[in-house]
């Protein structure tokens, strides 16, 4: 036995080592005779870290693999005990505290911040803005009521704008037009024979901002009232403009208010077939067909682009909203 080889006096010495190592530890020291233990075989299955696997070694000598993170799971590392990581947002990463907050940029891999993004912005933050008030007064109905429809056009006078007159001569139709100040300006002769053959005006402001609420208080009136003045001065002085419509519909409290300070009231409608995205003669032609009620405001548009389609499908409503009994008529005022 290898025992022999010990000297007696250092075996007690030996010994209490070997029981603080424990029983494997012991036979290794002693030297046992036998296949390796079973520390030795974790020890000798241990595999280094490696970048490319992830591969780590583990508090009891065995290895593990770590898992690769995938999008939306959290790559924080470290965390202390008990910590809930913030829940990832879909496609991944952390999710802003609000939609006007952007997450920090990081480096690909790195650990997620141990306070949410909200913890650490500074106090001066500017907090989310509010709403606007929205308009109580917008007018979306025909001033007659009953069978009647009112047709209005945006965005003229155009190069479509003579056509659209001559339709609407022929079927005894009346309309108003929402008119761009600019345009107004370099067309007067069309804003004169729109008032000559009885149709009406608005102010549809000079520069058609959009979205209109998110202007200064003060842009929204020089909009607004330097449109009223050039479309007037246009037409003829003293010519009434009853009606202002925002562009894209942006009714609120605000531009209400400064619309009838200067004697105007705000045009809704009931009917848009979309006919400025320029989607098909027949789309347009359905849509107000198929929404169209008893006293409604129909959209379209006289200026602001290629309006051949809008002309098109107006030779087919005139005659169709005659067949269907509808009497022209103006909006409310």
């Amino acid at each position: 036995m290898v025992k022999s080889r010990i000297p007696a006096p250092r075996r007690p010495l030996l010994l209490g080592a070997c029981a603080l190592l424990g029983t494997s530890a012991l036979l290794v020291a002693c030297d046992a005779p036998g296949t390796p233990s079973a520390a030795g075989d974790a020890a000798h299955r241990s595999v280094p870290p490696s970048a490319s696997t992830g591969t780590t070694g583990t508090a009891d000598g065995t290895s593990s693999v770590a898992a690769r993170p995938t999008p939306g799971e959290d790559r924080e590392t470290g965390a202390a005990p008990g910590r809930t990581p913030a829940p990832p947002a879909p496609g991944g990463g952390t999710a802003p505290a609000s939609p006007y907050a952007s997450p920090s940029p990081s480096a690909p891999g790195s650990a997620a911040p141990s306070a949410s993004p909200s913890a650490s912005r500074p106090a001066t933050t500017p907090a989310r803005p509010s709403a606007p008030a929205p308009a109580s007064h917008v007018l979306r109905h025909t001033a007659s009521g009953g069978r009647t429809v009112a047709l209005t056009f945006d965005d003229g006078p155009g190069p479509a704008t003579g056509q659209v007159l001559d339709l609407l001569a022929q079927y005894g139709a009346k309309a108003t037009f929402c008119e761009i100040g600019g345009n107004a300006q370099a067309r007067p002769a069309a804003v004169r024979r729109i008032v000559a053959e009885g149709h009406r005006l608005c102010d549809h402001t000079v520069d058609h901002p959009q979205p209109m609420h998110t202007q200064p208080h003060e842009r929204q009136v020089a909009e607004i009232a330097d449109a009223g003045s050039m479309i007037e001065h246009a037409a003829g002085d003293g010519t009434p403009i009853a009606w202002w419509r925002a562009p894209g519909g942006d009714f609120t409290a605000e531009n209400e208010r400064i619309g009838a300070d200067l004697g105007m009231k705000s045009l809704g409608w009931t009917v848009d077939p979309r006919d400025w995205s320029r989607p098909g003669v027949q789309a347009i032609v359905s849509n107000v067909q198929h929404d169209l009620r008893p006293g409604g405001v129909v959209l379209m548009h006289d200026g602001g682009g290629d309006r051949s389609q809008t002309v098109a499908a107006l030779k087919q409503l005139l005659p169709w909203l005659v067949a269907q009994g509808y009497a022209f008529d103006f909006p409310q005022s």
